[in-house]
């Protein structure tokens, strides 16, 4: 099983970011749920999520404290549940 700081993430297409001095807002239209991100370092890597690198790679980016990736990987999955986030699948071809 593949650990989620070893997948590829982004923020769904369907969702809007509105900066707020707590952190963000995100909305996502389709479902039409609305998210408060409460930390402005978990904003700065959503808004890094673009489908192209792991979020191991992305946490490292974002100087974000190795002892801390399990948190975010957390709120991250909690993310993804609400629709927020994507995973994107790899291609399995050879």
């Amino acid at each position: 099983m593949v650990s989620l700081l070893d997948r590829k993430l982004r923020l769904s297409s369907k969702v809007s970011l509105r900066p707020e001095p707590f952190g963000a807002l995100a909305y996502h239209f389709g479902n039409r749920k609305l998210t408060f991100l409460k930390r402005p370092e978990l904003v700065g890597v959503v808004r890094r999520l673009d489908g192209s690198k792991s979020l191991r790679s992305v946490l490292i980016e974002c100087s974000v404290p190795q002892d801390l990736w399990n948190v975010y990987a957390a709120s991250l999955s909690r993310l993804m549940d609400s629709e927020m986030i994507d995973q994107i699948e790899e291609d399995s071809r050879p």
